[in-house]
């Protein structure tokens, strides 16, 4: 495994290096100087193997990237049963329009704003570099009591729990396992959500462009957009839906034709932004203004107390030369008016859990000149039945216009063990350190843990982590008190277990 060179100096940090714990700070610092874009993880792979090897620690490599470091126990504390203490390493890579970056090779710039850190018009990475970091401080000091840890890094999270599907069997030996993604420091989270992606190809076909036509782009900007696990509920706008609905209510008074869409991005991501390029007749182009500003003030008026920086724009554009034949078109706008998005339902048993829900995620054109459009989707649900259910009304929405569907295969949910061991154990170590009970609950979103149970089914496993607000954002940031509050808790189980 080639080395890469450490990004800078741990005794010289530029931006965190004074904040609480220390170490937890220094190596998420160094994580954001290293690229690790969703499939991409090679960088950060070699990053954790030559840490492994400075700190001369038992490393390996699994054939999907997964990495593993074992750190033995602290003397006195060789009875311990050994723990598992897990993250993912890639992140989601999402940024505002104005801002230029490669994820490919460009680092993140953090900031301190307050109270939090966040980045400089990029998502941060905290999901789950923080996982990450504490794993690293914990491999790196000298000064801890614990049993044997095996810290393991998976791959490819955030796009297809690829890393925790290719985990093979024997890879770690411990049979509880800490969990490092959670994102609410207080809660201990026993159970997730399964789910699965929902993919609709739509084949279509040009026609060329008059001679009196008129151009023009449309733009929604501005939405909060979210993870389509914690946040579903929370009654977001969707770019993708919002675009739609404005060409659906055109098409219904005078033709307007679509030359281009570009909308959302991540399939685990509420989309914030949406592109399109239009086309009309000239005569038709007072009423498309005054139609823009009136549909603009309705949906302002709609959800303006949730989205307040929404944006909705026209400008004329340079003329196409093409655009998508009739049919093709209403087939498109038409699926994506009638395919659902939010929560489908809630869970009986556990109050203000989200049980069902769907994602509309993204509309992408093929970039290489090919006339493919792809509509990607995500479904969640604690039930397997629910999961299906979703799935096929999605589905069906899109191959009754005559898209091609697929689905991905899928992940199973984590079913709550509140009989939990290592739950008991973090339970009443919170309650010593901090003097209150912590949340004990599910979550919606999806987690590896799921995958890991079909492998291990002897672990005994919860999730837990700082507070995190806005992920899979380019407003995505971290309280730095629960950092601190969250590692004590962390440092004081791996005492206790």
């Amino acid at each position: 495994m080639k080395k890469i060179v450490e990004p800078f100096n741990l005794t010289t940090m530029a931006v965190l290096g004074n904040l609480e714990p220390k170490l937890v700070w220094q190596f998420f610092e160094e994580i954001t100087q290293v690229p690790r874009p969703s499939k991409k993880e090679e960088k950060i792979i070699a990053y954790l193997m030559n840490f492994g090897n400075k700190y001369a620690l038992e490393t390996k490599q699994d054939k999907a990237g997964n990495v593993l470091i074992t750190k033995p126990a602290t003397p006195g504390f060789e009875d311990k049963p050994v723990v598992v203490l897990q993250s993912h390493m890639d992140m989601v890579c999402e940024k505002l329009g104005s801002v230029k970056i490669d994820f490919d090779r460009d680092p993140i710039s953090p900031v301190v704003a307050g109270e939090w850190v966040m980045a400089e018009g990029t998502t941060l990475g905290a999901d789950d570099g923080i996982g990450m970091a504490a794993q690293l401080a914990i491999l790196a000091s000298n000064n801890l009591q614990h049993g044997k840890i095996e810290c393991l890094f998976t791959v490819d999270e955030e796009t297809g729990l690829t890393g925790a599907f290719a985990l093979e069997e024997g890879f770690f030996t411990g049979k509880i396992l800490l969990n490092l993604d959670s994102e609410d420091e207080g809660e201990m989270f026993i159970g997730c959500a399964g789910g699965v992606d929902t993919l609709a190809y739509f084949e279509y076909s040009t026609k060329e462009m008059g001679q009196k036509y008129q151009t023009y782009s449309i733009e929604i900007s501005g939405l909060k957009g979210g993870h389509s696990g914690d946040e579903i509920h929370k009654g977001l706008g969707n770019s993708v839906k919002i675009l739609a609905r404005f060409l659906y209510d055109l098409n219904q008074k005078y033709p307007v034709k679509l030359v281009h869409i570009d909308a959302g991005n991540k399939r685990n991501a509420i989309p914030r932004e949406a592109v399109a390029t239009v086309v009309f007749k000239e005569k038709y182009e007072k009423l498309f203004i005054a139609d823009y500003k009136k549909f603009n003030k309705a949906i302002h008026n709609e959800i303006d107390r949730t989205e307040p920086k929404l944006d909705i724009s026209i400008a004329e554009s340079k003329p196409a030369r093409y655009y998508i034949k009739k049919q093709y078109q209403q087939n498109l706008l038409m699926s994506l008016m009638a395919c659902p998005h939010g929560v489908i339902a809630m869970s009986p048993a556990i109050e203000g859990l989200v049980e069902t829900s769907t994602n509309l995620a993204s509309v992408k054109m093929d970039a290489d000149g090919g006339k493919r459009i792809t509509v990607t989707t995500s479904q969640r649900s604690s039930l397997e039945s629910g999961k299906k259910y979703v799935r096929d009304m999605v589905h069906c929405v899109f191959e009754s216009v005559g898209a091609d569907v697929e689905h991905s295969d899928g992940y199973p949910g984590w079913a709550p063990n509140p009989n939990s061991a290592v739950l008991q154990v973090a339970v009443e170590t919170y309650e010593k350190l901090f003097g209150m009970k912590p949340v004990v609950r599910a979550i919606h979103a999806g987690l590896e843990c799921g995958l890991f149970l079909e492998k291990y089914p002897d672990l005994d496993m919860i999730s837990f982590g700082p507070t995190l607000r806005n992920v899979h954002t380019p407003e995505e940031k971290i309280e730095i008190a629960s950092v601190e509050k969250w590692w004590k808790h962390l440092l004081e189980i791996l005492r206790a277990v």
